[in-house]
């Protein structure tokens, strides 16, 4: 498996262990994809999610 970005893995170590987890298969998609970065939103709240989104270089992390 191919490593992530540094700046993938950065944000993810912001984050606890378990929103970490829920959201690392949207960082493992654009790590296949090897197009777009991804958008993370709703962090803090029940309601975290991550997506690979067009908008976003390969390898950035914006959060909403």
């Amino acid at each position: 498996m191919e490593a992530l970005p540094v700046a993938y893995e950065q944000y993810l170590a912001t984050l606890d262990e378990h929103t970490a987890h829920a959201l690392r298969p949207a960082f493992l998609e654009s790590v296949s994809e090897h197009e777009f970065g991804v958008l993370v939103r709703g962090v803090g709240s029940h309601h975290a999610q991550a997506l690979v989104d067009e908008r976003i270089p390969y390898g950035q992390v914006r959060v909403a």
